[in-house]
């Protein structure tokens, strides 16, 4: 067996045993260690959240008096704890939908977005950072002064168009790829703190 297929084999074996819908969930288990993202009572939303993974761990960190919503195009089985919004992140009136089901704003944004991959390599791409850069938007309407967000990006000629639009939002931004994304995986995560936001943010 391949090191990269043992691999991806231990963290499916993982998801399963620790009931984690998602290998992905390992990802952002391994950026939290690292750069302390989700608190104890934050509020949360999860862009793009099936099947599921990602809305588990922070609903794990943030603990019985934390809210941890998530929105995506597909439905998703219930999980304790959490509330969905079945939506599409690309209608100009997504943030007014969120905002009608929510009513708050949130400590933490996270996005591991990712496009129905059609095998062409630059119009994935393109379309990931188009997504990436949607749910960027989106942060900029409903983070808190001060939160935090994580964006999933597909590495290539665009790449450092998010980088420079959340280097304009957020004091900090880091780049991280975790050890659970595959090894040939073009992804890389940007972990943004400390929003501050610019003059069109409401």
């Amino acid at each position: 067996m391949k090191i990269e297929s043992a691999i991806r084999d231990q963290y499916r074996k993982m998801a399963k045993d620790q009931g984690y819908r998602s290998r992905s969930s390992y990802k952002l288990l391994e950026l939290d260690k690292k750069y302390n993202i989700l608190k104890q009572n934050d509020t949360i939303l999860d862009i793009g959240c099936a099947p599921g993974g990602w809305l588990q761990v922070s609903k794990k960190y943030s603990g019985p008096n934390g809210k941890v919503f998530g929105i995506d195009l597909n439905p998703i089985k219930p999980i304790p704890g959490t509330s969905v919004i079945q939506a599409n992140i690309e209608d100009p009136n997504v943030v007014q939908i969120i905002k009608q089901r929510f009513s708050l704003s949130f400590d933490v944004i996270l996005s591991d977005l990712s496009p129905s991959v059609s095998g062409i390599w630059h119009y994935d791409h393109e379309r990931q950072i188009s997504l990436t850069l949607v749910a960027l938007q989106i942060s900029k309407q409903l983070l808190k002064r001060g939160g935090m967000a994580v964006f999933k990006i597909f590495d290539g000629k665009y790449s450092s168009n998010v980088k420079q639009e959340a280097s304009r939002l957020f004091m900090k931004v880091a780049t991280n790829k975790p050890k659970a994304s595959r090894l040939k995986s073009s992804e890389f995560y940007l972990v943004c703190s400390s929003f501050i936001g610019n003059d069109y943010t409401t």
